[in-house]
């Protein structure tokens, strides 16, 4: 009879673990979400659809390089913190980078480095390129964006959220529009 108690209780203990890792992961997003820094990254062209892993924009940007002293300094797949600024046109800029986490500032990305440029500048790897969208008009929103006139792309964003390192992304605009309610639309 002990016996049985303690396999109920250890299933029980199982069932509330398996609940709560999930939960968690949804609060922290959702907190990220509400209390977060909301940060506009202007992208480059988007690829909507992927057929091995599903419906999502995949998003490249613009703003993922950083002029350093001596980039031969810095390891490709190092691990490094970039702190983030809005700049005078309202978008993401990335002011610094360290190895170590910033204890001042709360509006800061945990990144990898991708690629050297020059003796002075580096290339970040971003951990947020993917805005997972409805299947239904996931391809729609593929079309908008290749169609959208040149100077139209460069007024194409991501909406990103920002909290300790934290970061979701938000939604897709273009032109002030999210490509959501434009892919609805059509």
């Amino acid at each position: 009879m002990k016996n049985k108690k303690v396999q109920v209780l250890l299933f029980i203990l199982l069932i509330v673990v398996q609940l709560y890792v999930p939960l968690q992961m949804i609060l922290k997003q959702e907190d990220v979400v509400k209390t977060g820094t909301e940060f506009k990254f202007q992208t480059a062209p988007v690829d909507p659809y992927d057929a091995f892993r599903g419906k999502y924009i995949t998003l490249f940007f613009k703003e993922r390089e950083i002029t350093v002293k001596n980039a031969s300094k810095w390891i490709i797949g190092e691990i490094v913190y970039a702190t983030i600024k809005t700049n005078k046109d309202g978008f993401a800029k990335i002011i610094s980078i360290s190895r170590n986490k910033p204890f001042k500032e709360n509006c800061y990305v945990k990144s990898k480095i991708a690629f050297t440029i020059d003796q002075n500048k580096i290339a970040l790897d971003l951990p947020f390129n993917r805005f997972y969208m409805n299947e239904n008009i996931a391809s729609d929103a593929e079309k908008i964006y290749r169609e959208l006139p040149l100077n139209k792309k460069d007024q194409t964003y991501a909406l990103v959220a920002i909290k300790n390192g934290e970061v979701v992304i938000k939604d897709v605009r273009i032109d002030e529009v999210s490509i959501k309610d434009l892919a609805n639309k059509k």
